[in-house]
C-alpha cells in the first residue's frame, strides 16, 4: 500500500484561485471552481472574527424594538412597572406574571 498513486483523470482541477470579499478584502486559495470567486463576508469583516458588532438598522426597526420593549411606569398600576430581570439571572420567571 506504499507505492498506491491516486487514479488519474477522475479527480477535478485544484487550483489557485482569487477570492474578493464584498469589504474589498482579497486572498488567494484553492479551489475546484477554477475562477475567481465574490463572497459578502469574509474573516476580515466577520463580527465573530473581529470582535465587532455591526447593527444593520433597516427602516429604524432597532429604535422601534428598543421604544416598545424599553422599561416604562404604568400610572394605572399595570405591568410596567414590573423590573426586568438582569441577564443570566433565572430568578423565578413567574413573579412577572
Amino acid at each position: 500500500m506504499l507505492g498506491c498513486t491516486m487514479k488519474t483523470g477522475i479527480h477535478p482541477q485544484y487550483s489557485e484561485i482569487q477570492v474578493t470579499c464584498s469589504c474589498g478584502n482579497t486572498f488567494v486559495t484553492r479551489s475546484t471552481v477554477n475562477k475567481p470567486l465574490h463572497v459578502e463576508v469574509c474573516s476580515a469583516c466577520h463580527p465573530f472574527y473581529t470582535g465587532k458588532q455591526k447593527i444593520v438598522d433597516t427602516a429604524g426597526r432597532v429604535e422601534k424594538f428598543r421604544q416598545r420593549y424599553a422599561r416604562k411606569t404604568n400610572a394605572a398600576g399595570g405591568r410596567g412597572d414590573v423590573p426586568i430581570p438582569s441577564k443570566g439571572s433565572f430568578g423565578c420567571l413567574f413573579a412577572l406574571l
